[in-house]
C-alpha cells in the first residue's frame, strides 16, 4: 500500500462502533470488523482503518499516528488535544441527538449545588474536564478516575459522578439527578494539522465528510412520490411544507403528472392521508441514503 496515498483513520471502539460503521455504510463504505480484531477491513484501498477507544483518539490524531478519526468532542476537550475539527456529526448509539456531560448526585441526598461538593469525592472518566470545571466554580473536591459503571457508586463509594448521558434513563434508574451540565457533545471528525496541509489527504477527508454529512441528513428525511391529476395540483401543493419545491414530471396520460418531494420523516405519516384525500394516487414513500446540500 502506498503510504503517500493512504489515509490512516481511527474509528471508535465500543458503544459508538455499530452506529459509526452503519453511518459509513450509508455513506458508501463497507467496514468489516471481525470478532476481537482492532483492524477492520474496508472496501476502499486508500483507507487504513483502526478501531480504538474514543477516549484515546484525540491524542493519537494530535501526534500524527493517525491522520484523522471520529471521536466525541467531550474527549477532545478532556484531553485538551490540539486537533482540527473538520465536522460535527450529531449521532449517538441510541439517537441522533447530542449527548450531555453532567454532574449527578443521589436524589434527595442533601447535595443540591456544585458548592455542596466541597471536600467530597467525585468519580468520572472525565478527570481533566471535571477538574477544570471545579476550578472554574472555585470548589475543591477529590476527583478520581472511574473505569465505568459510575451510577452504582453513588452514594456508597462516592458522593457524585460526572458522566455522559444520551437519554438520562440510566441516571433515573439509579435514583440520581443532574445538578449541573458541564457541556454538550457530539461525535466529531478530527484530523491533525499535517494531514490537513497535505493536498491529497485533505481532499480525501473532505470527500469523506461530505458523504458522512449527507448520510446523516438523510436519516431524518424520506422521499415521497405520487401521481396527481392536474386539476388537483393546487390542493396538493398547498399541503406540501413551505419551501419544499416538488419535482413535477409529465405522465403518458396528459391529465396526470408525477410529483416527487423530499420531506421530514416525522411529517409524512400525517401528510400521506391528507394527500390521498386531496386526489393523489400511487403514493410511494422510500428511504434515503444520502442527501447532499
Amino acid at each position: 500500500m502506498n503510504q503517500e496515498y493512504t489515509l490512516k483513520i481511527g474509528l471508535p471502539k465500543g458503544s459508538l462502533q455499530d452506529a459509526t460503521l452503519n453511518l459509513f455504510r450509508k455513506a458508501g463504505y463497507l467496514f468489516i470488523a471481525g470478532g476481537r480484531s482492532y483492524v477492520p477491513s474496508v472496501d476502499d484501498p486508500e483507507m487504513e482503518p483502526l478501531l480504538m477507544r474514543p477516549q484515546e483518539m484525540p491524542r493519537y490524531v494530535e501526534q500524527g499516528i493517525l491522520d484523522c478519526g471520529l471521536t466525541g468532542f467531550d474527549w477532545v476537550q478532556d484531553c485538551d488535544s490540539k486537533v482540527r475539527v473538520i465536522s460535527r456529526l450529531t449521532y449517538g448509539k441510541q439517537t441522533l441527538n447530542p449527548i450531555r456531560i453532567v454532574l449527578a448526585v443521589q436524589k434527595g441526598g442533601g447535595i443540591e449545588r456544585v458548592e455542596d461538593l466541597k471536600g467530597k469525592r467525585i468519580a468520572t472518566e472525565y478527570v481533566r474536564l471535571t477538574e477544570r470545571f471545579l476550578k472554574e466554580k472555585g470548589v475543591e473536591a477529590q476527583v478520581e478516575f472511574s473505569w465505568g459503571a459510575d451510577e452504582v457508586k453513588v452514594p456508597e463509594l462516592v458522593d457524585a459522578i460526572v458522566v455522559n448521558t444520551e437519554t438520562g434513563s440510566s441516571l433515573r434508574a439509579h435514583n440520581l439527578e443532574v445538578i449541573e451540565q458541564l457541556m454538550e457533545s457530539t461525535t466529531v471528525f478530527v484530523c491533525n494539522e499535517a494531514a490537513w496541509e497535505d493536498p491529497w489527504k485533505r481532499c480525501k477527508m473532505e470527500s469523506l465528510v461530505m458523504l458522512l454529512e449527507g448520510a446523516l441528513h438523510a436519516e431524518r428525511l424520506v422521499g415521497l412520490k405520487m401521481n396527481v391529476p392536474k386539476d388537483a395540483m393546487t390542493r396538493i401543493s398547498s399541503l406540501l411544507p413551505a419551501l419544499k419545491k416538488p419535482t413535477i414530471s409529465p405522465l403518458a396520460d396528459s391529465e396526470w403528472v408525477a410529483v416527487e418531494v423530499i420531506l421530514d420523516e416525522k411529517t409524512v405519516r400525517d401528510l400521506i392521508p391528507r394527500l390521498k384525500r386531496a386526489g393523489a394516487e400511487g403514493l410511494v414513500e422510500y428511504p434515503l441514503n444520502k442527501v447532499i446540500y
